[in-house]
């Protein structure tokens, strides 16, 4: 069968005890023919609602799906209604998150490539599973372990006993991330491990067992001195990047994006004297923003916030005549660039 004709099945599921609660997605990529699972992701996502979690299952499958066979076509299956009917164009997505969420889903695969059906709860078994896998270490502060899943990957080795699905059920509650000793690193949601990397290919080989590295980050945490300020300026651009808040807690602020998260903390554990891009160690972030109009835009109401230009005889191409880009250092010192679509206007 030519490249071009395989077909693969995501099935995924998310679910929230409280919604918005602890939160958590799932899902694998299957084949259809021979129905062995090719590959499965979970992750917590902090507190959230259904609608997030049902989405960031669908971005996580949709990704497996692309780093499996880029070339492939991709069937859909889940039992949200809502994710179904709006990623298949039948229904709007008012919701300025879920328009997030759907515009990274649509960003994956070309959109011909991807089919969606609706399934009843019961026939979503495997993605359920994995979901409140997810949920279950969220509650409990732990990161889901794909190892210890039960759901078995064609090629593996079979997990040890399924943890007891309890669905999404609206009414249970678990345990929020309400803070931490300032000594520990942070306990944020672990993020769905979705985002686009630089080999659009099935996975590099590895040791037998083991799954292939393919060069993605988990998350990145910025120590603030003036959390206040930072959530103001920082996290209100992360937010305006399409990241998500996925946790507070009194000493910080978690981020959650397509794949990796942000963090944002403060607390007795940092030290005094405040960021200096130019000391060893980070000089700064880069995040895709858009078009060239849109970066300028996002630049203005940065502005507005106490954001400073840099480099501003040479803005918006200080790095270099093709690089159309912002190089902005916030109120506190941390610098970001902001990087216009190549070839945009």
């Amino acid at each position: 069968m030519p490249v071009s004709e395989r077909v693969l099945q995501v099935e995924a599921d998310g679910g929230s005890r409280g919604n918005p609660g602890v939160a958590g997605y799932g899902a694998l990529v299957r084949d259809p023919t021979t129905g062995e699972v090719l590959d499965i992701d979970a992750a917590p996502l902090g507190k959230a609602s259904n609608n997030v979690a049902e989405y960031s299952g669908l971005v996580a499958g949709l990704t497996m799906a692309r780093n499996l066979d880029p070339e492939a076509r991709v069937h859909v299956k889940m039992d949200s209604k809502l994710v179904v009917e709006q990623m298949s164009g039948r229904w709007k997505i008012k919701h300025a998150d879920m328009q997030k969420l759907a515009g990274q889903a649509r960003a994956i695969l070309p959109p011909g490539k991807v089919t969606y059906e609706w399934i009843p709860r019961e026939k979503n078994k495997d993605a359920d599973l994995l979901s409140n896998e997810a949920m279950d270490a969220g509650a409990s502060g732990r990161t889901w372990v794909r190892s210890k899943s039960g759901i078995r990957v064609a090629g593996t080795a079979a997990a040890g006993p399924a943890a007891a699905s309890t669905g999404k059920s609206a009414g249970q509650t678990g345990p929020e991330p309400t803070g931490k000793p300032a000594h520990e690193p942070a306990r944020e949601p672990a993020p769905a491990q979705t985002v686009a990397t630089a080999v659009d290919s099935a996975r590099r080989p590895a040791e037998a067992g083991t799954p292939g590295r393919v060069g993605r980050l988990h998350h990145v945490e910025i120590w603030v001195q003036d959390l206040a300020r930072a959530r103001q300026t920082l996290g209100w651009l992360f937010q305006q990047l399409g990241y998500a808040v996925s946790g507070e807690w009194s000493e910080g602020t978690s981020y959650q994006g397509a794949g990796e998260y942000l963090v944002l903390e403060s607390g007795p554990d940092v030290g005094p004297g405040g960021h200096d891009r130019l000391r060893p160690g980070l000089n700064h972030l880069a995040f895709q923003a858009g078009t060239r109009a849109e970066v300028d835009v996002l630049v203005e109401a940065a502005i507005q916030r106490g954001f400073a230009v840099l480099f501003a005889e040479r803005h918006p191409f200080a790095g270099g005549r093709s690089h159309y880009a912002a190089y902005l250092e916030a109120p506190g010192g941390f610098e970001v660039e902001l990087v216009a679509d190549a070839g945009s206007a």
